[in-house]
């Protein structure tokens, strides 16, 4: 039977409760694709070197997310067994030592799991991406963008469906308050702003792995939501394994696509509803529900004027009353 499509918004570098570490929202994405075709951002499911990704689910990163719902694009989600060809940028500036881990884990990939990866490309200088917070969130900038840009033309014209961006970060961002599952995602903000750059440019699945000069794996037992990231030394095989499965990205609402009007509810946390994507829905009148899930924002209902269709304590609370009502 066809599954109805509802899709999750859980924003990178926000801080949320459940969903702002390392894939521990992917639990709750699959008890949901169980039973809906979910529409997802990839940091929900990306765990380091796990990843709770399904065919139910589409892999949108935030800018395609919010281009969804502007009514900009469609989708076709793959089909079991059908996957993406995926490109790989390598930022030159990363140390041989790094380069061959990820090197390694490509080829794991195609081996293990028989994944179509093209060679990589190795940028013609380094982007020189930089983590920052700001006001809670976390953030960055990147010194030379074009560079990302002509590397993933060159992938596009050697048949890249999706592209996996490595950048390198030469300082160690251990953080004690991530660790514990508090605070941000340090690396979120960055990640976001890399992915939207390439998707924004050409309209493709794009996600990022941060490639850091520690590669030691922990010894110590940390927060279980931060967990699958300290048990590699490499972030890649999440958003490869996302990526390859990502949907079909086309620039009109054809029939026989998935676009915003087949969605039948938008599920955000209840203090982050400030996104494009939920003031979208709001004009297009698809169902908001909101969910108890605590980030470092504050837009809420009463900030925005706007009334959720529903809300609910917790995640499983709604997943609950959808599987039994009729009214979407």
């Amino acid at each position: 039977m066809k599954k109805d499509v509802i899709a999750i918004s859980l924003p990178t570098g926000i801080g949320a409760d459940i969903g702002g570490y390392a894939g521990d929202f992917g639990y709750v994405a699959r008890k949901f694709s169980k039973y809906f075709h979910l529409i997802i951002n990839p940091n929900a499911v990306n765990g380091g070197i796990l990843s709770a990704i399904n065919y139910d689910m589409s892999y949108l990163e935030g800018y395609l997310f919010d281009d969804f719902f502007k009514k900009n694009i469609s989708i076709t989600p793959k089909r079991p067994y059908e996957e993406n060809k995926i490109g790989v940028i390598f930022d030159c500036s990363m140390p041989e030592n790094i380069r061959n881990i990820h090197i390694n884990t490509i080829n794991a990939l195609k081996y293990v799991k028989g994944i179509d990866i093209i060679e990589p490309e190795y940028t013609k200088k380094s982007p020189e991406a930089k983590l920052e917070v700001k006001h809670g969130i976390s953030a960055g900038t990147i010194k030379n963008p074009d560079v990302l840009l002509e590397s993933s033309e060159k992938l596009i014209k050697k048949g890249a469906e999706a592209i996996a961006v490595v950048c390198y970060f030469s300082e160690d961002y251990d953080d004690i308050n991530y660790e514990n599952a508090q605070g941000i995602d340090p690396i979120g903000g960055i990640e976001a702003i890399i992915s939207h750059l390439i998707a924004k440019e050409f309209k493709i699945p794009c996600a990022h792995s941060p490639a850091f000069c520690d590669v030691d794996i922990a010894q110590k037992i940390v927060n279980p939501k931060v967990s699958s990231e300290l048990i590699s030394s490499t972030y890649l095989p999440c958003i490869i394994e996302g990526l390859s499965i990502a949907p079909k990205i086309f620039n009109n609402l054809e029939e026989g696509r998935i676009s915003y009007k087949d969605v039948k509810c938008l599920i955000v946390p209840k203090d982050a509803m400030g996104s494009s994507s939920v003031l979208s829905c709001n004009k297009n009148n698809i169902k908001i529900i909101t969910v108890e899930n605590k980030t470092t924002l504050n837009v809420t209902k009463e900030k925005l004027n706007i009334k959720p269709y529903m809300e609910f304590d917790n995640y499983n609370d709604c997943l609950e009353y959808l599987t039994q009502t009729n009214d979407l």
